[in-house]
């Protein structure tokens, strides 16, 4: 795990330039670093290094073929490299490697294999840049889901890449705009949907996609090499035909097999243990084929609606891990705060973000290392709000079966212009009556907000992966709302909450059920298997109850969140957000309708409505406040 740099093109001082940018991700690599030009000038790649595999120099970077002809700078883990590597070497009997990380093997793939065929082979957690020598051509590259971040685009007249974008920040000349057209969608969900950025000309890579840039360095072009949508239609169209049992114990052994993949490491290693279904599967499957007490973390509350560090303590005692908790308070959440803006550097606003980054800072003082579960929720539907679309369509129909489709859209339009503009109740009722398919429901019931909705000035805005989404692409409405998480709310949330606060105390987070086959046989699944109407994921549980007892688990959902509402009308979190809200008043004037964030401000303090919306407004307050005192 790391955080690379680069810059191509013949700028004044690019080594120095690249160095700066080293500086700003010394927390994603503090153990060495490393620069590289070509003989040309114009290529520049930068390194920062977080010592996984191959502790010794043999793995440093930027790393240079034995050839010459290619040069890397990688951040990631390739869990598959062991199995790549035996390939190489049974078939090109000439390779010769000198220490044993995976970037040497990625290199020799690469020269080997060529680019696109590397890419179809290796499972892991990836973004790296790859010169090569005889094109003079530049590539940069994503892992499947988006795990890992890539930034690239157009500073001063040059094409930049990193893993942060604050590295791109610090380039000399550097005059980055706020691209106004994705305000609305961050007010909307909380971050800024890739490929956008919060600045116009640079741009998220996206999961799964790789791009070429060819001397001089001005053009690129963009390819797909695994598309999640195809994935799922192609798994889809050939459902597993296997009982519920055997797909459980398939599902099973991939899962063992991803896990033990994932436990190779030169370095201590852990797992977040929040006491939910995931992350106790992840566990227990871990301490199963472990010698020896596997370490797990957890942080809990003092409030014991949001607290599930009891049960995460149950279940470590039951599988026999080394357990480690701790209880999270008001003033360690504000001495976290000021840390936000420096651990995301863009605008980003899943109050999640806190404990995440607790939990985070605690396990990085034992392991180096933590394996997580995410991703159960988004690929064995698991969240309540994939039972509550098809419930609230279920329900508008039977209420209203004599009033269908377009005519229902047309009552929608009618009430939106009597009152929606202004009443909440009618505005909320009029977006109700304007959707007729669970998708549309999706994207529009949970913008239902008329405030929201005015919060951004900007007179455009851009279309998300989720407005672009085709409805009923898939046969069940869950299925699509599943796969419409995974191509935006799990890598643009979920995945960036989990690297940027894992990576600002240099831990490297791994995900195992993000593995490559374990995506492709869950989508080859019944949905029944997953949820039969009454279980949400229905078939991790039972595969958690083989090594938990179901009573330990049978409880309702709570998720990783936090008491925002009661920290936000606490004294202490109360004055910070008045102040922030008021200080941020300045900066965001231009961006913002600075009234009505007053408005809403006013509201939450009568009425404790619209924590959410409040700490999305505090989030980009705080980001301007930190990009300003530079």
């Amino acid at each position: 795990m790391c955080g690379i740099n680069g810059i191509l093109g013949h700028m004044e001082d690019a080594l120095g330039q690249i160095e700066a940018m080293n500086r700003v991700i010394v927390h994603r690599g503090p153990d060495d670093q490393g620069v590289w030009s070509d003989d040309k000038g114009e290529v520049y790649f930068g390194h920062r290094r977080l010592a996984i595999l191959e502790l010794s120099p043999k793995g440093a970077q930027p790393m240079v073929s034995a050839s010459g002809n290619l040069v890397i700078t990688y951040n990631g883990e390739i869990y598959n490299y062991l199995d790549i590597k035996k390939k190489l070497l049974s078939e090109h009997g000439e390779v010769v490697f000198k220490g044993n990380s995976d970037t040497e093997l990625l290199l020799y793939s690469i020269e080997c294999y060529g680019l696109e065929k590397t890419l179809e082979m290796i499972k892991g957690m990836f973004a790296f840049a790859v010169y090569d020598k005889r094109n003079r051509s530049v590539s940069l590259a994503r892992d499947r889901m988006g795990e890992k971040p890539l930034y690239y685009g157009r500073v001063s007249g040059f094409t930049v890449f990193s893993s942060d974008i604050g590295s791109i920040e610090q380039i000399k000349g550097a005059d980055l705009k706020i691209n106004t057209a994705v305000l609305a969608s961050y007010f909307k969900g909380g971050y800024i949907p890739a490929p956008y950025t919060i600045y116009k000309d640079i741009y998220k890579l996206l999961p799964g996609h790789f791009l070429t840039i060819y001397a001089p360095y001005k053009e690129w072009e963009d390819r797909c090499y695994w598309d999640i949508k195809a994935i799922a239609k192609k798994g889809q169209d050939n459902i597993f035909t296997g009982s519920f049992e055997e797909a459980s114990k398939e599902l099973e052994g991939l899962i063992l097999e991803a896990i033990r993949g994932q436990m190779i490491s030169d370095v201590p290693l852990g797992a977040f243990l929040s006491g939910g279904i995931d992350s106790t599967l992840t566990a227990a499957l871990m301490q199963s084929i472990s010698d020896k007490p596997v370490k797990t973390f957890t942080i809990g509350f003092e409030d014991e609606a949001y607290n599930e560090a009891v049960y995460a303590k149950e279940s470590a005692r039951h599988l026999g891990t080394e357990h480690t908790e701790m209880y999270v308070s008001k003033k360690d959440v504000l001495s976290m705060i000021d840390s936000i803006p420096v651990a995301f550097n863009e605008p980003f606003a899943d109050s999640s973000q806190i404990p995440t980054m607790l939990v985070s800072r605690m396990t990085r003082r034992h392991v180096t290392v933590s394996l997580s579960g995410d991703a159960g929720d988004e690929f064995f539907c698991g969240y309540n709000s994939y039972k509550d679309v098809r419930k609230g369509l279920d329900v508008l129909n039977s209420k209203l079966p004599f009033i269908k489709g377009n005519i229902r859209k047309g009552l929608g339009r009618i009430v939106y212009g009597v009152g929606g503009r202004s009443n909440r109740s009618l505005h909320k009722l009029s977006t109700v009556l304007s959707v007729d398919t669970p998708e549309a429901w999706y994207r529009n019931v949970r913008d239902d907000d008329i405030l929201l909705n005015k919060l951004s000035v900007a007179d455009e805005s851009i279309k998300d992966s989720i407005d672009l989404y085709e409805d009923g692409f898939l046969n069940e409405p869950e299925h699509n709302l599943m796969l419409m998480d995974m191509l935006q709310y799990l890598p643009d949330d979920i995945l960036v909450k989990v690297d940027r606060s894992g990576m600002l105390y240099s831990l490297e987070s791994r995900i195992p059920l993000l593995d490559r086959d374990i995506i492709e046989f869950a989508w080859s699944l019944p949905l029944e298997y997953k949820y039969d109407g009454v279980t949400t994921k229905r078939i991790l549980k039972d595969i958690l109850y083989r090594y938990v007892p179901r009573e330990m688990m049978d409880r309702p959902k709570k998720g990783f969140s936090v008491p925002l509402l009661k920290w936000l009308k606490g004294e202490e979190l109360k004055d910070w957000a008045g102040d922030m809200l008021s200080s941020g008043r300045t900066h965001l004037k231009g961006y913002v309708n600075t009234d009505i964030a007053d408005k809403m401000w006013k509201h939450f303090m009568d009425t404790g409505e619209g924590e959410r919306n409040i700490w999305t407004i505090l989030m980009l307050c705080q980001w301007f406040e930190q990009k300003n005192r530079g």
